[in-house]
């Protein structure tokens, strides 16, 4: 048995976080056994009203970082090479819009408002050529740069699922007639125009296009025109007036070995905050999403950092404002604590609190499990891990590996259920999660990640694995 004794850290954040002062479990640390009370303790922080929902690049995500570095000074990491504390901060942006943008082809002109709400803008005016896209052709379209006009959806096809692919494949903007599922994620952003967050070093524009959905008569006019016309979307913006900021909370566990390589142990501890309630109380606590990741890296620094010393170093990343558009891991990319070239694997942990009713009982799913060796490595040596069984879903590329990925690293994301029916809602809560799956899915980690840390082995890229940026 591990013994423990209580000290309080003084943060800046969250002056009453109690933080233990971590004696190590036995002189070989094997045995370890992560504890389900651990793993509820978290949760029930996190996770709680009093964190009103860890919205991206808010003070509540602030005192979330705060906490997680709490926790990490308290297991005994160290500081990350270069860093002075054990929190990454990052000035990101929003602009603000005066609620009067248009959308012009010629002659003729639409309204914010009377014709038209703007489901996600970025702040940037969009323009292009017009091009009508029907929902069966989006995979054939050549839609870069375009000013879309997505017709005929069919009554059973999400309408935002088939924006975010024209969006994802570079068009400019996107235009769509409001229906169900447009008025459904308006709902769930508050009613309110989504407006992307950005770094404030990164790039002016989002990765995303405008998104406007159109009443039934300003959509038939756009109609009448001729595709290649020239479509803009114009809005007009003032920008913030206080700083703003997201956080990572980043700890370090030195290895033996200087030239061996670093483990990257990641997750997100931001989620979606509050908005105005529809049921309930309004406060999306964000259990499963992602206060579980969040969980299962605390209590991997916990293990890690209570066994002997490892031959390589094992950085524990939680990154702010995935839920912004992956704010803080694009951030962490672009200033690591050690060099990309020295990172041997990423390992990500999304929404690992529920079973995925596709996968064998117990495992979490890999998403790119075929891209590389690392995730049948981990599963040879214990890990509870499987192939994702939801390929056109794209997971790979939809979370904080991703970043990463691209750039070279051998990094994937562990998840539970692929999108369980509490997915960005109000009742991702404790009460939903399955915490002794969970606390199962961060013990069958220990040993395989131990192993990694302690082992020659390189993770590699399958041939054809890596993925490349779009052009």
């Amino acid at each position: 048995m591990r013994s423990e004794r209580w000290k309080w850290v003084i943060c800046s954040a969250a002056p009453w976080i109690a933080v233990p002062a971590v004696v190590a479990q036995s002189a070989s640390g094997a045995g370890w056994t992560v504890k389900p009370e651990w793993v509820r303790a978290h949760e029930e922080f996190l996770a709680s009203d009093a964190m009103q929902g860890r919205g991206s690049a808010t003070h509540d995500e602030e005192v979330t970082a705060t906490y997680v570095a709490s926790e990490f000074l308290g297991y005994g990491l160290k500081t990350a090479p270069g860093m002075t504390g054990y929190i990454q901060k990052a000035a990101v942006t929003q602009p603000v819009l005066d609620g009067h943008a248009s959308i012009s082809a010629g002659s003729t002109v639409l309204a914010e408002g009377s014709d038209f709400r703007l489901i996600i803008a970025t702040g940037q005016t969009a323009s292009g050529n017009l091009l009508r896209v029907e929902a069966k052709e989006i995979g054939q379209a050549k839609v870069r740069g375009a000013v879309v006009l997505l017709e005929h959806v069919p009554a059973d096809k999400p309408t935002m699922q088939l924006i975010r692919q024209l969006s994802r494949a570079g068009a400019a903007a996107v235009l769509v007639e409001e229906d169900a599922s447009t008025k459904k994620f308006l709902t769930m952003v508050g009613g309110q125009t989504r407006i992307p967050i950005r770094l404030e070093d990164g790039p002016a524009e989002h990765s995303g296009g405008t998104i406007a959905a159109l009443t039934p008569p300003a959509m038939a006019k756009l109609s009448s025109l001729k595709d290649g016309e020239t479509v803009s979307v114009t809005v007009h913006v003032t920008p913030q007036m206080a700083p703003r900021f997201t956080y990572n909370a980043i700890g370090y566990l030195p290895g033996t070995d200087a030239k061996a390589g670093t483990i990257l142990l990641t997750a997100h501890l931001d989620h979606l905050g509050m908005k105005p309630p529809v049921k309930g109380d309004g406060i999306y606590n964000g259990a499963n999403d992602d206060a579980s990741g969040t969980t299962a890296v605390m209590e991997l620094a916990h293990a890690l950092a209570s066994g002997p010393p490892l031959k390589r170093s094992v950085l524990f990343v939680c990154y702010g404002s995935e839920e912004a558009g992956e704010l803080g891991s694009t951030y962490f990319g672009e200033h690591p604590p050690v060099p990309l070239k020295d990172l041997v694997a990423n390992l990500e942990f999304e929404m690992i609190g529920n079973q995925d009713p596709k996968m064998p009982k117990g495992v979490l799913l890999l998403t790119g499990w075929e891209r590389s060796n690392l995730g049948p490595a981990l599963k040879e040596h214990g890990a509870l891990l499987g192939p994702d069984p939801y390929p056109e879903e794209r997971y790979f590329e939809r979370s904080d590996n991703y970043a990463l990925a691209l750039k070279g690293v051998v990094a994937h994301t562990a998840a539970g259920w692929g999108t369980p029916p509490t997915y960005h809602q109000a009742d991702d809560d404790l009460q939903h999660l399955d915490l002794p799956f969970m606390t199962a899915a961060i013990q069958s980690l220990v040993a395989p990640v131990r192993w990694l840390a302690d082992s020659d082995f390189v993770p590699r890229w399958n041939a054809g694995g890596q993925p490349k940026p779009r052009e």
